[in-house]
């Protein structure tokens, strides 16, 4: 389906370098824009629902909370099952809202559907990582008044959030009231039939165990239905501006709070700061979770909403002195690129423990499940601007090696088989030709920690960790793979599926084959380099997981023995060994509403197609660039784009990507524009169910490795710059083994800074370009 020209659609949002901002409310629009006003700090997420709720507008929003890698489980019912079909779904929860603040002037309460609005404007602030709302607002019987609304969810401070609002009178006297409570009583999601959301329905996952006011805290305490997870939500008060005030203390139907009561006179200003915490019995012990919420709260008292925000703004001006990209010559992307890093560090788990989910924390599409996103798209994004972050997203892998090993024993296989779908660690796909069936997770994984170590030089991470990962990984595919005598003894993968979900069930998927080849290669080197360099983590590592030099060997020859298929008369590699025998798709036959496919066609219709639903051979061209000729490149690229309905947000910014190093800087670019802004814009018109995660940190490496030409081969680095004919300039930052380069992209000429560091050498189309303390810049004329 070859791409059509894109055409960029009118702007939702105005467009703004450092924020997002809406001028207007639009009750038919509300559940998008609380998907992108979300905020978060990877561990609690919070969408972006209005404080006093909604009047009159059923439907319209899906009030949001949750806590990453905070979840219920509930046994997977199959009509007919099988052996080894995974036997228990982990579902993100949305827990407890605590963003509830009703407000009343002279007993009407404040809606936005109620009464008259003079003025309303929310915007989300990138720089200084706050959601604020301004309305004027005037009630239905009359008195007017000017409501601010502020809320943080703390970046440096996991378990907090707070929220401000502060009314002042335009014409109104008389009194005024804040109810601020806690609801634990939480709608279950809409029952769909699109498996990219998930079943929803079904009982409450919270139950309520207590509700109690202690100390100036009200607390809520909750626990899952079925993994028994205990949840502490607790909130606490400060009045502003007044000092004549009533504070009552109320709690009925799984709701607990203080309602405040004062008086306002025209010219008069009075707010209110809420402080919340979520504490969960995942991370701390049961018994402790009410005085750990008594201490978060303590701290947030003492610093106040000023200093909360303060610390907020300083921590982002170190995040985007690493990670800010800057485009000259168009707004629109210029804000797409900075909401999508800002978003991603929302979402992400920086704790070991946790992930980063397909929709972040900003929805419950697909579960809240991790999937081989983190490695493919995330991973980069923070590896060479966050290596820190990078370093938790490879512990939580580990963290789960264990799992991975019972899964692969349940495949009757050696090793370890990381899953599909998780929160725990546990596969989580109940639909295996699409989900166990993509066993290329292991490649990308070990892919994923080769980037991170030699970009990085993180050996400690390889040494006490990544090594038992790539070499548990690696012992499951040679049990896997075969030495088959009908392909003159190669080394062949049956029943797998590649990255292209359109295709199932398949033998020698050229994409899984390279990258275990890739894998098998690195993890030999890494053996024979830590037996020599570090023979006591060898030996460890040895003993731990009972592996021989004959193994080891084993891993040498399949690598170079490993089949791929490749068609001499097209010239191209075959996407596996039966793909370029099918039927291709009738593209002109198949209306513009029949796609996605998949929710128009039995897979078993499009199994037998040559169609694809996103890269799959040509994502290899990408992460494995080195592989290929530049000729092949281009056609096996031009063989498969226009078969490839991009049904998933993952596949533009990789095809972007290879367009721009075959020299199409004319389709990488419609492709990066339609990624970099497919939740502002609402591309796929589903951005009301949650972010598109993956495809943001996409759009990052589209103009890195795209754009920018930037790629890693055994540990160096080169770059390859050729700047759109649509933008003046463009620059963005990395680190590379702990320096920290800006590089910068011109019309005529690239340049590269040494921001932090003592020296780093790199590549600039084939020439070595070294940076010093000395000589901190280079400019290079194109």
């Amino acid at each position: 389906m070859k791409m059509k020209a894109y055409v960029r659609p009118e702007a939702l949002y105005p467009y703004r370098d450092w924020s997002l901002a809406e001028e207007a409310y639009d009750d038919e629009n509300n559940q998008r824009s609380e998907s992108v006003f979300a905020l978060g700090n990877g561990y609690i997420g919070m969408r972006g629902n209005f404080e006093e709720g909604y009047h009159g507008v059923q439907g319209k929003s899906v009030t949001g909370n949750y806590i990453n890698g905070f979840y219920d489980s509930e046994p997977i019912v199959y009509p007919e099952g099988a052996y080894g079909y995974p036997t228990r779904n982990q579902s993100m929860l949305n827990v407890t809202n605590a963003q509830c603040i009703q407000l009343t002037v002279g007993g009407a309460p404040f809606h936005l559907n109620t009464g008259k609005i003079h003025s309303f404007n929310r915007e989300l602030d990138m720089k200084r990582g706050f959601l604020w709302r301004h309305v004027e607002w005037e009630a239905p019987a009359g008195g007017r008044v000017k409501l601010n609304f502020r809320r943080v969810v703390s970046l440096t401070h996991k378990h907090l959030a707070a929220i401000q609002v502060e009314i002042e009178s335009v014409n109104f006297a008389g009194e005024i009231r804040f109810h601020s409570f806690v609801d634990g009583k939480i709608a279950a999601a809409e029952v769909t039939d699109d498996p990219r959301l998930g079943a929803g329905g079904g009982e409450p996952n919270l139950i309520l165990e207590r509700m109690a006011h202690m100390s100036g805290l009200a607390v809520l305490k909750q626990r899952t239905r079925h993994t028994d997870f205990k949840l502490v939500t607790a909130i606490s008060h400060q009045v502003q501006g007044q000092t004549d005030f009533e504070a009552e203390e109320v709690s009925e139907n799984e709701r607990i709070g203080t309602v405040f009561t004062l008086k306002l006179a025209p010219g008069e200003k009075a707010g209110l700061t809420k402080y919340i915490s979520y504490h969960t019995s995942k991370d701390d012990a049961e018994e402790e979770l009410e005085y750990l919420a008594a201490g978060t709260h303590r701290l947030a008292l003492d610093l106040g909403m000023d200093r909360l925000l303060e610390e907020q703004e300083t921590y982002l001006k170190s995040f985007w002195q690493h990670a800010d990209v800057e485009i000259k010559g168009d707004p629109a992307l210029q804000q797409g690129i900075r909401f999508n890093a800002f978003q991603l560090l929302q979402s992400v788990g920086r704790d070991g423990k946790t992930n980063i989910g397909a929709k972040g924390l900003t929805g419950e599409g697909y579960e809240g499940h991790y999937f081989w996103d983190t490695e493919m798209y995330m991973m980069p994004f923070f590896t060479y601007t966050q290596p820190d972050i990078a370093r938790a997203l490879m512990d939580f892998r580990y963290g789960t090696l264990d799992k991975a090993r019972s899964r692969a024993a349940v495949m009757s296989q050696k090793g370890a088989l990381f899953p599909w779908r998780t929160i725990a660690g546990e596969e989580n796909s109940a639909y295996y030709p699409a989900g166990t069936a993509q066993m290329h997770i292991n490649a990308d994984i070990a892919y994923a920690i080769k980037q991170y170590v030699q970009a990085t030089g993180d050996e400690g991470f390889l040494i006490d960790k990544g090594a038992e990962i790539l070499f548990e990984t690696s012992r499951f595919w040679t049990d896997l793979g075969y030495f088959n005598e009908t392909k003159g003894g190669a080394f062949c993968i049956d029943c797998v599926t590649g990255p292209d979900e359109y295709t199932a069930i398949v033998n020698n998927n050229t994409y899984t084959n390279l990258m275990v080849q890739s894998q098998l290669n690195y993890a030999y080197e890494t053996a024979q380099r830590l037996r020599k360099d570090h023979p006591e983590a060898y030996e460890r590592i040895s003993q731990a997981i009972g592996l021989t030099e004959a193994e080891i060997e084993g891993w040498h020859e399949a690598a170079a023995r490993m089949f791929v298929p490749y068609d001499e008369q097209l010239g191209i590699y075959a996407q596996d060994d039966t793909f370029l025998s099918k039927k291709k798709w009738d593209f002109e036959n198949t209306p513009e509403d029949k796609y996605p496919l998949l929710l128009h066609y039995h897979p078993l219709v499009i199994y037998r197609h040559q169609v694809l639903k996103q890269a799959d051979t040509v994502m290899a061209l990408f992460l494995l660039s080195d592989k290929f000729t530049k000729e092949e490149k281009i056609r096996t690229y031009q063989y498969y784009e226009p078969l490839t309905t991009h049904d998933s947000s993952l596949s533009p910014c990789i095809h972007s990507i290879v367009s721009a190093e075959i020299g199409d800087l004319e389709g990488a670019y419609a492709y990066f524009d339609r990624t970099v802004r497919m939740d502002l814009d609402d591309i796929n018109k589903n951005a009301k169910d949650g972010l598109h995660t993956a495809a943001m940190a996409g759009s990052w490496m589209s103009i890195v490795n795209g754009f920018a030409g930037m790629r890693m081969v055994d540990g160096a680095l080169s770059f390859s710059p050729a700047l759109p004919a649509q933008w003046e300039s463009c620059s963005f930052r990395i680190m590379y083994q702990g320096q920290l380069i800006k590089v910068s992209m011109g019309p005529n000429e690239a340049s590269y800074t040494l921001l932090e560091g003592n020296a780093v050498s790199f590549k600039h189309k084939g020439e070595v370009v070294t940076l010093t303390a000395q000589e901190k810049t280079a400019v290079i004329q194109s």
